[in-house]
């Protein structure tokens, strides 16, 4: 029993050592994410004014996404790695410092964020190539669906813990923990994982020269370029990339409409809020654990569109028609059960067909492509429920239809958006299933 166990992680153990520690980080950075919407829109009571947090986090990180991808592809991954999340703990310790001060505003969160977001954009892109270096090819599903699981038990925990320390200990609680989450990645990453150099891996055989030469004598915005182009060249990989977009445009709406209807409606509280996120990372720990352990399937296009087609046709409605802490919690799990299954077939997907060398250039264009629709999505959301939706159900009489369906008061605006963005997401997910180059992908294995 004990070997079959080793032999499933075979080859992963520097990639375990960096998986739970950078895991522990990413917890105490969502804790506090969590903790400061919740200050936010307690502060101000406006989902558009929460939902900008999140914008000023994905804007950096959407505009130079495509150049941090060309340079980290030049530029050690592990110091850029560590230098990132330095970064990032300086803001985190900066928002401590201006709340013990008492001079904590919603524009610091805004700057902050934003300058969050820039360190991100250098450390994903170095990130997602590691995991390529420090793990098998034939281990790409498992580490992907332990990726996966590691963000869904974040999701699961962050929500319950920063809500107990909110309650108990106040926001300086969840601060102090994130920053202690961060000296134990720094630590790890820093003195016992050695992450190799592609740069010295990838030589041409015939001449022994490395295959970034060409690499080294192009611009930045050469580099840059060539990930676009190998987009354009992959049709597959570039048309499921806008499909991840515009399901993330309506995933934001959604992100940005949930906490003011959860947090103001009848039936709703900061209690409900945390039970909704904990059942939605219960659902992507539970779907993340079965395909860990699951066999590669024989066609990862049809899990990716299936998946998503069944996240769009449950959790929206029930969130939409549902008028009690049960329904919106089953319409999470319903919802992020088989989101995790994408998410590990798209990763596998990726790495087994873009060259480890060219990795950081091309998952930097896609996130370009795939994540600018996010702070779009989040504008979105935060505007049509303060200013369209809610004052459209305001104006609704007690016998109207629209009442007599979502209910009356505040929060009813936002549950009437989630009804209409059920109907998007079902439309988009039904139109890319159509695409020919999506389909096709799976034949050029």
């Amino acid at each position: 029993m004990i070997n079959k166990f080793r032999k499933l992680f075979e080859g992963l153990h520097t990639f375990l050592i960096l998986w739970a520690t950078q895991g522990l980080s990413a917890l105490g950075s969502s804790m506090t994410s969590y903790a400061l919407v919740i200050w936010s829109y307690n502060q101000h009571g406006s989902a558009l004014a929460s939902a900008l947090l999140t914008v000023c986090s994905y804007a950096p990180y959407v505009l130079l996404s495509i150049f941090a991808g060309a340079l980290s592809d030049r530029w050690n991954k592990k110091a850029t790695m560590l230098i990132c999340d330095s970064f990032a703990a300086l803001c985190t310790l900066s928002v401590l410092t201006l709340l013990v001060t008492g001079k904590l505003e919603l524009w610091h969160l805004y700057l902050l964020n934003a300058l969050n977001g820039l360190g991100n954009t250098f450390q994903q892109p170095a990130s997602d190539v590691a995991v390529s270096l420090l793990t098998p090819k034939a281990q790409y599903q498992r580490a992907a669906g332990m990726r996966t699981f590691s963000n869904s038990l974040v999701t699961i925990l962050s929500p319950v813990i920063a809500t107990a320390l909110l309650g108990f200990l106040g926001i300086y609680a969840v601060i102090v923990f994130d920053l202690l989450t961060f000296v134990t990645a720094f630590t790890a990453l820093a003195f016992f994982i050695r992450i190799p150099d592609p740069r010295r891996q990838f030589r041409d055989k015939q001449t022994g020269n490395s295959a970034n030469a060409d690499q080294a004598k192009e611009s930045v915005l050469q580099s840059a370029l060539t990930g676009l182009k190998y987009l354009k060249r992959n049709r597959g990989i570039l048309d499921l990339i806008l499909f991840l977009a515009a399901i993330n445009l309506v995933a934001s709406v959604y992100n940005a409409a949930l906490p003011a209807m959860l947090l103001s409606r009848s039936g709703g509280s900061q209690t409900a809020l945390a039970l909704v996120n904990t059942c939605t990372g219960l659902a992507n720990i539970i779907g993340s654990a079965v395909v860990t352990f699951l066999p590669a399937p024989k066609n990862r296009v049809k899990v990716i569109c299936r998946s998503l087609l069944f996240s769009m046709s449950t959790e929206n409605f029930l969130l939409a028609l549902g008028q009690s802490t049960p329904i919106w919690c089953l319409g999470a799990i319903l919802g992020w059960l088989f989101i995790p299954v994408m998410n590990t077939n798209m990763d596998a997907l990726f790495r087994s067909r873009i060259p480890v060398e060219m990795q950081g250039r091309v998952y930097s264009a896609r996130n370009t492509l795939q994540f600018f629709t996010i702070p779009l999505g989040y504008l979105l959301g935060g505007f049509l429920v303060d200013r369209v939706f809610e004052p459209f159900m305001q104006i609704q009489t007690a016998d109207s239809i629209f009442t007599l369906v979502f209910g009356a008061g505040k929060g009813s605006g936002a549950a009437l958006l989630f009804f209409v963005i059920a109907f998007a997401g079902i439309f988009v997910c039904l139109y890319f299933q159509r695409d020919r180059h999506i389909r096709e992908l799976e034949n050029d294995r």
